[in-house]
């Protein structure tokens, strides 16, 4: 049975280090760790992050991860490193397959290396599920082999590897989690690659129709951004990881994008399809063996609270 949590009594002088701290996941647990007790430094270069997100008891050193001399000294008297910064995009991985792995591969090289050197005991990587590529079964478990099917879910996948690596090598301990379709306050509507659920409010905020890609029934599992935070945490101090594991961090359920459209509701404009799997969905019962994690967030409940969120 995994450990119980004292979170006041463990928290005492206990240094974090956040990567990626001030964007739209990062932020959501940099602000459940202060609220947890935590010293929390945040390394962000801000090129998507945004230093309003972070509460005034965090430390935000602006540095990039690709600059290994720069955020080297940033993990001194850090216990715990939260690996979060990386560019998301799959079809911009897909336009700049170079740029970001640059990133999303050499920056966490630098991360194990400094906080190997640092002394740091444990690492939790995000990772993506992505990785899985296209599935003939469904749901989604951690034992089948990763098919990715665009640079983004490759450099993803390799970050898995080099995190077991490190464990293996160094005594680093780490511990990867696969996310699924995170949502909630402070997702971006901006750009090509935004997430369907904050594009989809934001074109109804402007009375516009929801653009759906394709016939709009590909599915996807989608996770709430506190839920994440919280599978984090639990990672964090769990005594059953650390040796590389992967964990799938999902709900469990999948919906399809029309469904999603349903829920917020508004007129629906059909364009073409673009390149991603056709189906997702979490077996997320290894997160509850190895974590006691289990989301607590519907979708229905999640968007109900963004729409409120939207309308106040």
């Amino acid at each position: 049975m995994s450990r119980s949590l004292n979170y006041l009594e463990m928290s005492k002088k206990i240094k974090v280090v956040v990567t990626g701290g001030a964007g739209f996941i990062g932020s959501n647990l940099v602000n459940l760790l202060v609220a947890k007790g935590f010293e929390v430094a945040v390394i962000d270069n801000l090129s998507a992050g945004r230093a309003e997100r972070l509460p005034k008891e965090v430390t935000l050193h602006v540095a990039d991860i690709c600059d290994a001399e720069a955020i080297e000294p940033l993990f001194d008297g850090a216990t715990y490193v939260f690996h979060l910064a990386a560019i998301p995009a799959v079809q911009y991985s897909i336009e700049e397959p170079v740029m970001t792995n640059e990133v999303n591969v050499k920056g966490l090289i630098n991360v194990l290396v400094a906080a190997q050197k640092a002394g740091v005991k444990r690492l939790v990587y995000s990772a993506s599920s992505a990785a899985y590529g296209d599935q003939e079964q469904m749901p989604l478990v951690e034992s089948m082999m990763a098919m990715p099917k665009s640079p983004y879910a490759l450099q993803k996948y390799i970050g898995e590897l080099y995190c077991r690596l490190w464990s293996q090598l160094h005594g680093l301990e780490t511990v990867s989690l696969r996310y699924f379709n995170v949502y909630g306050p402070g997702q971006s509507s901006e750009g090509d690659y935004a997430l369907v659920i904050a594009k989809f409010l934001k074109q109804r905020a402007l009375d516009l129709p929801m653009t759906v890609t394709g016939d709009g029934e590909q599915t996807r599992d989608f996770v709430h951004v506190r839920d994440i935070a919280r599978a984090n945490l639990l990672a964090m101090t769990s005594d059953k990881v650390g040796k590389g594991e992967v964990i799938n961090i999902g709900a469990g359920q999948n919906y399809s994008v029309n469904y999603i459209a349903k829920l917020i509701g508004g007129p629906i404009s059909y364009i073409p399809a673009r390149f991603e799997p056709q189906n997702s969905q979490a077996d997320n019962s290894l997160a509850r063996d190895l974590l006691n994690w289990s989301p607590e967030l519907s979708i229905e409940q999640g968007i109900e609270e963004l729409k409120m969120g939207s309308s106040s």
